[in-house]
């Protein structure tokens, strides 16, 4: 098995080991190391806008396969509780809808949208019944403008993850941005989920790999930022008479002419904001050498969309798809172990090897 080590120094390091992306045992290993404890993002509060309201979801389908359930109780509070009935393991809602509770259809046991137990027949000699096994478990949530995170057990707070992209746009009215079904996407993508991730995390490629965003965006000055623990954040700056933020003063970005906020948070999760609004990528594992990626776009200011670094996002998605399926391929050779690492360019790929060799090995 190899050991998974990444120099703290950059101009030392040498890039994760290639096993990670190909060997099937680390990438079950990844569930619970790696998913199972961070935060995943579900969508906006929409979902569940209304008191009643019921969304069934399976997080990270074909991955972690966890049956959840988003509802909106009667007192306005928005809870994430498991789908599965504490009696026999039912799922307790197969479809989106509006109810006053909760009741399984496989032997009637009730809950309330809060997923505490309310009732269940044929159970009156039952000892020491009900209990707070008897409740659906309810799951960590976080909520940042509309949008829903949560996570499976809660070991990091979410501060760690999401605290200094929030801080950093916090000018931004996010309430103000609207999903729109039709700008959003779901690509299948044949290589590890880890190989798209560190790709997204470093702008080196760009004047390589894509030449309409490298045609808008100033290269020289773009610039990578490292955010401790659990994030990061790349800042793509628009050539001369080429669309960017009308930052406020504010913003610790004022006076620049930004075309684009690339953040990204560990460990799949690319938050993308444009003079137009934002797209956010998530990363879904789906085996060891294939990967799903979904685009959630939301709508700010219409009348630019299709223009600067912004636009044509569906281009950029399919160079970037070429790009990684060539690199998967690539690290299945018996020649490739470890690259190196260009100090300038690649700081938040090293990040984020950085990251994942601290997750996997403690």
């Amino acid at each position: 098995m190899p050991q998974y080590f990444v120099d703290a120094d950059i101009s030392k390091a040498k890039t994760l080991h290639s096993a990670f992306y190909t060997d099937p045992e680390i990438f079950e290993q990844c569930k619970e190391l790696i998913f199972s404890p961070s935060w995943q993002f579900i969508g906006s509060a929409g979902l569940v806008e209304e008191p009643g309201e019921v969304y069934p979801f399976t997080l990270l389908e074909s991955y972690l396969d966890e049956p959840l359930l988003l509802t909106h109780d009667k007192t306005g509070q928005i809870n994430i509780l498991s789908n599965v009935c504490t009696h026999r393991g039912n799922l307790v809602a197969d479809k989106a809808c509006r109810l006053s509770n909760l009741r399984c259809r496989y032997h009637g046991r009730m809950f309330g949208l809060d997923g505490k137990f309310q009732s269940m027949p044929e159970f009156k000699e039952v000892e020491n019944f009900p209990s707070g096994d008897d409740n659906l478990p309810k799951l960590a949530s976080f909520k940042w403008g509309k949008w829903i995170f949560t996570s499976l057990n809660e070991k990091y707070h979410p501060d760690l993850f999401f605290r200094d992209m929030t801080e950093r746009v916090s000018w931004l009215p996010l309430e103000d941005f609207k999903f729109d079904p039709s700008l959003s996407r779901v690509f299948n993508v044949k290589a590890n989920w880890a190989l798209y991730c560190e790709n997204y995390l470093e702008g080196f490629h760009i004047p390589f790999v894509h030449a309409g965003l490298n045609a808008v965006i100033d290269f020289g000055e773009y610039a990578t930022e490292l955010f401790f623990p659990y994030s990061s954040l790349q800042l793509g700056m628009a050539k001369t008479n080429e669309e960017c933020f009308d930052l406020p003063a504010s913003s610790p970005d004022y006076g620049k002419n930004v075309a684009a906020y690339y953040f990204w948070v560990f460990p799949n999760m690319m938050f993308n904001f444009y003079p137009w609004g934002l797209s956010v990528n998530v990363v879904e594992p789906v085996s060891v050498g294939e990967c799903r990626v979904k685009f959630f776009s939301y709508v700010w200011n219409d009348s630019k969309l299709n223009r600067g670094a912004g636009a044509g996002l569906d281009k950029v998605e399919q160079e970037d798809e070429e790009i990684v399926e060539n690199v998967q391929r690539g690290v299945r050779s018996r020649f490739y172990n470890h690259g190196r690492y260009s100090v300038i360019r690649e700081q938040g790929t090293h990040h984020f090897h950085r990251i994942l060799t601290q997750f996997i090995t403690t």
